[in-house]
C-alpha cells in the first residue's frame, strides 16, 4: 500500500446563483474579484507518483457532478461523516478561505485521514475545490488570474494553476453568455477576472534575462517575455522591438495559438548603456506594422566582477533559459577551478550567485533548475543542471581536476543526488542544509512513497529507483564529500546530515562534516560561502582515467546515468532496477562481478596496441581480446548466466542514448502533437490537454512549446525532436508515421497491448515509443479509447519532479477514484523495444482476456 502526501489541499469557489453579483453593463467590463464561493474538502490526491485520485474530477469526467449549492452533500469521507459545499468569503487580502480553525466538513475538525490517506482510499484525504461562478452578459474572453490554486476548470477546460502564487499565469479564457462555472483545485485562493481590449498582450512579469556586463560588447543580448493571445484566432506575424539606451533590435515571433500564451525569445542591444544599475528596455508588440501592446522591462546593468546572469538556448525544449556567474576574483592564464552551485527552492540563480564572494582560484556557476522551484534538481533540472555545466566548461575552460558540486537545501538534496549519479564529473560535493532523498523529504508535491506490496504499484515505483540516492551511496567513495549543516535547522533538520554521516561512515574514505552551532536553516551566506568547505574543495582532484584502476558504480536508468570512467552499463537485463559493476584493472587483466547488466562497455585506451587482455566477470569462463589500438572498446553481452564478446547496440535499441521511461520523450525540442480527426469533444479534449501541458511547462519548466496540429506534421520537418502526440489511432493521423509498429495500439472503443485487450471509452494510456529514423528521439503517448478514458489522462503528474512513470501504463477512468485498482497494465519494454510478460505486470482483475 502507497503512502501519500497531498499538495496543498484544493478548493472550490461557488457564486452560484444565490451568491453570483451582478456587475454593470459597460461595453468593456472592470476587473472582477471573486468574493464568495463555495468550499468543499472532497478528497484528493497528487503526489510524487504516476497514480492519482480526485473524487470531484472523476464525477466531472463521468458526467456525474451536481451542481454545488449550499450545505448539500458532495459525498462522504473516509470516516462516513457527510461532505458539504460550505460558503466563503473573501477576507481583507481577497482569499477566499475557510474560517475559524474549521478544516473538516460537517464541523469536525480534520482527522489524519483526512490529510494523507492512502492510495487505494476513495474520496477520503485532504484535497479539496472551490466552487466559483460569473454570470457575463454575453460572449467574450476574459484573463483569469488565480493564485494558489493548482488547476482550474473553466466551463470544464482544465488550465493550470499558481499553486506557489507567484502571480505570472495569466490564462486567456472565453466566457460564455450566463453564469460561467469555475472549479479550482487550490487552498486560500485569490481569483479575478479582467477583460482586455487587444488581441494580444505582453506580460514582463515574468522575464528571462542577461545581465548587462559593463565593458562587454552587449550588442546582441537575448531575453524573453510572455505574450498572452487573447483571440479566438492563431496569431502569426508577429514582431517584438526592443529599444534599449538609443538601440533597438527587431525579432520576428512563432505563431501563438488562439486563447493561449508562450514566453517568446527576443533580441536587445545592450551596448548604449554605460552606468551600472537598473535599465529600462521597451518592447513593442507588433503585427504586420501595427502595434498591439506595449511594455517595459528592468535589465540590470553590472560592473566587470560583478555576479551576473547570462541567457542560454536550452536543448530541451528550445527556450531560453539562464544560469549566474559569480566570476573569479583574479585573473590568471592557468586553468582554474569550476564550482557548480545548485540553489534551495525558491531561490533564483542569480540569487544563489550572490551569496558567494568570488574566488581568487576559479567560477562559481549557478544553474536554476528550471524555476526556483523546478523539478527538485531531477528530470529537467538534472538536466538543466548538465546542460549549464557544459557550457560553463566550454566557456572558462577550467582545469578538468578541479571541477566541484555544491547546494543548499533542495540543492542540497540536488548535491548529494548529482553527486550520487555523476561521480566521474566533480573532484569534490559539499551538500549544505540537504536532504537527500524524496522517499523521505518532500515539498508541495509530497514524497515518493517508499514500498509497496501489490506487484502493479512495485512496477511504477521501480520507475523512479533513480531518485534513491540512498541506494546508490557506494558512488559517493571516489569523491571528497564535504557535508555543512545547522544544528538548529527546523526546515530541514540536522538528523538529515546526521543520517548520511553515519550511513557513509564505515564505507566512505574521504568525508568531512560540520554541524554550525546554533545555525537555523539559512544562517547568513556562510551557509553556503563556508570557507572550510572551499579549503576542502582546495585539496580536491580529480583523477585522470589512467591512475583509476578500481569501479565500483550502481545506476537505475541507463538513460540517465550510464558510465564511469573507462566502463559503462550499456543496458539492463531488468529494467530500472539497479545495476552494479565492480571492476578491478590490473596489469593485462580486467576482472569483477556485475548485477543487472545485459551489457556491458569497456574502454581498453589503457592498454597499448596488440595487447592480449583477459577478461574474467562473475565466475565466467575469462575471455581474450586483443587490442588493435590503444582506443579500443570491447562490448560484452550476458546470455544464460555467461559472458561473451559482443557488438555494440543498435541504436534502434535501448541504451544510454535512449532508454525510456514515459519522461524520455519530453526533450530534444519537444514538440506537442494535438489531434484533429476525432469527435468534435475528442478534438477539444486533445488540444485543451495540449495546452494544459504546455501551460504546466511553462509554469514549472520556464519553458516554451510549439504546439502542431496532426495534419501539420511531419517527421522530415521535425527531426530528431521529441513528440508528445495527444489522441490515438482514430483521432490523430500523426500516429501512424510515429506509431504504426507499436505494440500498444489504442483507438475509438479498443485499445491493445501486446496479447492484452480491452474494449470501452473509459481506457486511458501513457506510454513511450523511439521515433523510427531517430537516434534519439522518442513519442509520448498521451490518450485514451473515448473521452472518458482521455479525460482520466489529464492529470500531469509527469511533471513532479522525480515523480515514477513507467516505459507504459494503461488505465480506466475507475483510476481516478479508487486508485491503482483502476491500473489495467503497466510497465517496461525489454532491450528491442518488445512487450514481453516478464517486463509488465496486469492486473487481472481488469484484464480484459479475463
Amino acid at each position: 500500500m502507497l503512502n501519500l502526501f497531498t499538495l496543498p489541499a484544493l478548493f472550490l469557489l461557488s457564486v452560484g446563483s444565490l451568491l453570483a453579483q451582478q456587475i454593470p453593463e459597460t461595453n468593456r467590463p472592470k476587473p472582477y474579484s471573486f468574493t464568495k464561493g463555495l468550499v468543499a474538502l472532497t478528497g484528493s490526491r497528487y503526489g510524487r507518483e504516476a497514480i492519482y485520485t480526485d473524487p470531484l474530477a472523476y464525477q466531472l469526467y463521468a458526467g456525474i457532478l451536481k451542481q454545488p449549492a449550499e450545505g448539500a452533500v458532495f459525498g462522504k469521507d473516509e470516516q462516513g461523516a457527510d461532505i458539504k459545499w460550505i460558503a466563503v468569503t473573501a477576507d481583507s487580502l481577497n482569499r477566499l478561505r475557510l474560517r475559524g480553525g474549521f478544516r473538516g466538513n460537517a464541523g469536525a475538525p480534520a482527522g489524519p485521514g483526512v490529510v494523507a490517506g492512502n492510495l487505494r482510499g476513495g474520496i477520503g484525504g485532504g484535497g479539496g475545490y472551490t466552487y466559483l461562478t460569473y454570470p457575463s452578459a454575453k460572449e467574450q474572453v476574459a484573463v483569469l488570474d488565480i493564485k494558489g490554486n493548482s488547476n482550474v476548470y473553466v466551463n470544464g477546460e482544465l488550465h493550470m494553476g499558481d499553486v506557489y502564487s507567484m502571480g505570472y499565469m495569466h490564462i486567456p479564457v472565453k466566457l460564455r453568455k450566463g453564469v460561467n462555472e469555475l472549479y479550482v483545485r487550490g487552498v486560500m485562493i485569490t481569483a479575478s477576472l479582467s477583460f482586455p481590449d487587444k488581441p494580444a498582450l505582453l506580460s514582463t512579469d515574468d522575464p528571462t534575462l542577461p545581465s548587462i556586463r559593463l565593458g562587454d560588447s552587449n550588442a546582441s543580448l537575448q531575453g524573453a517575455v510572455v505574450v498572452v493571445n487573447t483571440s479566438t484566432t492563431p496569431l502569426s506575424g508577429l514582431q517584438l522591438t526592443s529599444k534599449l539606451a538609443g538601440k533597438t533590435q527587431t525579432t520576428s515571433l512563432p505563431i501563438i495559438p488562439a486563447l493561449s500564451s508562450r514566453k517568446v525569445a527576443f533580441l536587445f542591444d545592450g551596448s548604449g548603456v554605460n552606468a551600472k544599475g537598473p535599465q529600462p528596455c521597451e518592447l513593442t508588440l507588433a503585427q504586420k506594422g501595427k502595434s498591439l501592446d506595449t511594455g517595459t522591462i528592468s535589465v540590470e546593468a553590472v560592473p566587470t566582477g560583478a555576479s551576473y546572469s547570462q541567457t542560454f538556448v536550452s536543448h530541451i525544449d528550445g527556450s531560453l533559459q539562464y544560469y549566474a556567474v559569480t566570476p573569479q576574483s583574479s585573473a590568471t592564464t592557468a586553468p582554474s577551478a569550476l564550482f557548480l552551485s545548485v540553489h534551495g527552492a525558491g531561490v533564483e540563480a542569480i540569487g544563489q550567485a550572490r551569496a558567494y564572494k568570488p574566488k581568487d582560484w576559479g567560477n562559481l556557476v549557478a544553474a536554476t533548475n528550471r524555476r526556483p522551484r523546478g523539478f527538485n534538481w531531477e528530470d529537467w533540472g538534472r538536466l538543466d543542471a548538465l546542460e549549464v555545466l557544459a557550457i560553463a566548461q566550454k566557456r572558462f575552460k577550467p582545469d578538468p581536476q578541479h571541477i566541484y558540486l555544491t547546494g543548499h537545501s533542495m540543492g542540497g538534496h540536488g548535491t548529494w543526488f548529482l553527486g550520487a549519479t555523476y561521480p566521474d564529473k566533480w573532484a569534490a560535493i559539499a551538500p549544505c542544509a540537504g536532504y537527500p532523498t524524496l522517499k523521505e523529504y518532500g515539498s508541495a508535491d509530497g514524497v515518493i512513497p517508499e514500498t509497496s506490496s501489490d506487484p502493479l504499484e512495485q512496477m511504477l515505483l521501480r520507475a523512479g529507483n533513480q531518485s534513491d540516492v540512498l541506494k546508490l551511496t557506494s558512488n559517493y567513495k571516489p569523491l571528497g564529500v564535504y557535508v555543512l549543516h545547522g544544528d538548529a535547522d527546523r526546515t530541514v533538520p540536522v538528523t538529515y546530515a546526521r543520517q548520511m554521516r553515519k550511513l557513509l561512515g564505515e564505507s566512505q574514505p574521504d568525508m568531512s562534516y560540520y554541524e554550525y552551532p546554533g545555525g537555523s536553516h539559512w544562517f547568513g551566506d556562510e551557509s553556503v560561502d563556508w570557507k572550510p568547505l572551499f579549503d576542502f574543495f582546495k585539496w580536491h582532484r580529480i583523477a585522470v582515467d589512467s591512475a583509476v584502476n578500481d569501479i565500483d558504480f550502481i545506476t537505475a536508468n541507463p538513460g540517465i546515468s550510464s558510465a564511469y570512467r573507462w566502463a559503462a552499463i550499456e543496458q539492463q537485463t531488468q529494467p530500472l532496477l539497479y545495476s552494479r559493476m565492480q571492476l578491478t584493472r590490473r596489469g593485462k587483466t580486467i576482472a569483477g562481478t556485475t548485477s543487472n547488466i545485459a551489457l556491458l562497455k569497456l574502454a581498453l585506451n589503457a592498454f597499448d596496441a596488440k595487447t592480449p587482455v583477459t577478461i574474467t566477470l562473475d565466475g565466467s569462463p575469462a575471455i581474450t581480446y586483443t587490442t588493435a589500438s590503444s582506443q579500443d572498446t570491447v562490448f560484452l553481452s550476458r546470455e544464460n548466466g555467461q559472458w561473451k564478446q559482443a557488438q555494440r547496440s543498435d541504436a534502434a535499441q535501448k541504451g544510454p542514448h535512449r532508454n525510456g521511461t514515459f519522461k524520455d520523450a519530453f526533450n530534444n525540442r519537444m514538440v506537442f502533437v494535438y489531434g484533429t480527426k476525432g469527435t468534435k469533444e475528442e478534438n477539444e479534449w486533445n488540444w485543451q490537454k495540449a495546452r494544459y501541458d504546455a501551460e504546466t511547462w511553462y509554469y514549472r519548466g520556464n519553458g516554451a512549446i510549439d504546439l502542431v496540429a496532426d495534419t501539420d506534421f511531419s517527421l522530415a520537418k521535425y527531426t530528431d525532436r521529441g513528440v508528445v502526440l495527444f489522441g490515438n489511432a482514430t483521432s490523430n493521423v500523426a500516429w501512424k508515421s510515429l506509431l504504426a509498429d507499436c505494440p500498444i495500439q489504442v483507438e475509438r472503443n479498443h485499445l491493445r497491448a501486446g496479447d492484452q485487450q480491452w474494449e470501452g471509452d473509459d481506457l486511458g494510456a501513457y506510454f513511450v515509443w523511439p521515433i523510427k529514423g531517430s537516434a534519439v528521439a522518442s513519442v509520448a503517448v498521451i490518450g485514451g479509447t473515448g473521452l472518458k478514458g482521455m479525460r482520466a489522462a489529464s492529470a500531469n503528474q509527469y511533471f513532479a519532479g522525480a515523480s515514477g512513470f513507467p516505459d507504459f501504463m494503461i488505465f480506466g477512468l475507475d483510476m481516478v477514484r479508487i486508485g491503482s485498482k483502476g491500473v489495467r497494465m503497466a510497465g517496461f519494454f525489454n532491450n528491442d523495444w518488445k512487450l514481453v510478460p516478464e517486463h509488465a505486470v496486469v492486473n487481472s482483475q481488469k484484464s480484459g482476456t479475463e
